[in-house]
């Protein structure tokens, strides 16, 4: 035997596998080797025993949806101090978002992504590439070149690909390297310069709303280029947040379409009342909503609409969230708080058990990016998320190992805390040490 990892009397929850019990998870250079109760426990030379008597043992969570802004914007995060805080977050896995400057958008581009992740030594970071060179939504990158080198899918993210035709040729150009295609789903023409969800408080702040209709504009023509063209392949609607589009994305299951679909803590937690101090850490891309497209989205992760729990996590500066609202970018950076938040906004009201939240950050996220993870099966690498279900704490950002602060939850009392994760049999992060 090489090195082991025994993690004893955990509550095992691997729904890939239909596993819920006290059970034993021992791991052996790096691989699953065995789940159920392990005999001879006792120290061994190369062994580590840990008791996780009251907690959690779960497959290590997979983000599919981060911004490490590396390379072109290291001073709001790198891949290492974006690799830190995925840990302390509980993901053994991240997919890195292509909207860096410049864009990736190559082979080179790409693998540099992953050797910069390797190096980090934390999580294991993947990515995407980019659909169109430069994320201009006009000529196709090199999506087979980057296919090659690992890329798990293509996406514009932070915009959406504009014209149909190029879609199109995305799409079959992605079932042919068995890629998924991810939307950032806005039309432009229904955007324009909205900074915030059109409705109420947009107006009585007056600012620009941005109309959930861009959203669903794109996401129906998408899915009619999908059943038309017939084209084998998977189609992953980005962080949808109004209750049109959780309508248009059932229906298209329904028919049978290969279309899934992520949601966000802020769009699950938050209305557009937080707007109305005109604080910028509320301003996101797609907009938090009203309330009604919360409780939308909320039943559709009861009945399985939504596929994955993703926390686009995107780091900014003080200084550039501390403009005016107009001017200030999109995003929340809120991936180490992001299991603690989804137990605020889908367990405590009683809408998900853990085992069906598990699946949501584990088991779905790895089949849609098409990676051997998101399950404690044997022979499977080790990486584990172990929880605390019942620890309560008070969200701190001046704690985070992010570089960014941008925020909205500092001060919020939540529950359920990751005690440790292990990430290829390696603890890489350890609440009590950390």
């Amino acid at each position: 035997m090489g090195n082991e990892l025994l993690i004893r009397n955990g509550r095992v929850i691997d729904p890939a596998n239909g596993v819920d019990e006290a059970r034993d998870v021992l791991i052996v250079d790096g691989k699953v080797a065995a789940v159920g109760r392990v005999g001879d426990t006792g120290a061994k030379p190369g062994r580590r025993i840990i008791d996780a008597s009251g907690k959690l043992v779960v497959p290590g969570l997979i983000d599919m949806h981060v911004h490490f802004r590396e390379p072109g914007d290291e001073e709001e995060e790198t891949i290492a101090s974006g690799s830190a805080a995925a840990v302390a977050g509980g993901f053994t896995s991240v997919v890195c978002m292509p909207n860096t400057k410049p864009a990736i958008d190559n082979e080179t581009d790409v693998e540099y992504i992953h050797r910069k992740g390797r190096q980090a030594r934390k999580t294991h970071v993947y990515t995407m590439g980019a659909i169109t060179r430069g994320r201009d939504g006009v000529e196709l990158a090199e999506m087979g070149f980057m296919a090659e080198a690992g890329a798990v899918g293509f996406t514009d993210d932070g915009s959406g690909v504009q014209d149909a035709s190029v879609m199109r040729r995305a799409l079959k150009y992605a079932a042919m390297f068995d890629r998924v295609v991810a939307q950032h789903c806005e039309d432009r023409a229904y955007a324009g310069q909205g900074v915030m969800n059109a409705g109420y408080y947009a107006t009585i702040l007056g600012l620009p709303g941005l109309d959930g209709l861009a959203e669903e504009a794109m996401l129906w023509r998408d899915i009619q280029l999908l059943k038309k063209s017939r084209l084998p392949v998977r189609y992953h609607a980005q962080h949808i947040s109004t209750a049109g589009a959780v309508e248009i994305v059932r229906a298209a299951k329904a028919q049978g379409a290969p279309v899934t679909c992520e949601a966000t803590p802020h769009h699950l937690l938050l209305t557009d009342d937080c707007c109305a101090e005109y604080d910028t850490n509320y301003k996101v891309n797609p907009p938090i909503r009203g309330a009604a497209d919360v409780e939308a989205l909320k039943q559709a992760v009861r009945d399985g609409v939504i596929d994955v729990l993703a926390s686009d996590h995107a780091p900014h500066l003080q200084s550039e969230k501390e403009l005016e609202f107009l001017t200030a970018p999109f995003g929340i950076a809120a991936m180490e708080c992001a299991l603690s938040l989804y137990v605020k906004a889908l367990i405590e009201p009683g809408i998900l058990d853990w085992p069906a939240l598990i699946r949501l950050m584990a088991a779905n996220p790895g089949r849609i990016i098409g990676v051997d993870k998101g399950t404690l099966g044997i022979g499977k690498q080790g990486d584990v998320t172990i929880i605390d279900p019942d620890a309560r704490y008070t969200i701190d950002v001046n704690t985070f190992r992010s570089k960014s602060r941008n925020c909205p939850y500092h001060g919020w009392k939540v529950r359920a805390k990751v005690e440790m994760t292990i990430v290829g049999g390696e603890v890489r992060y350890e609440a009590d040490s950390a």
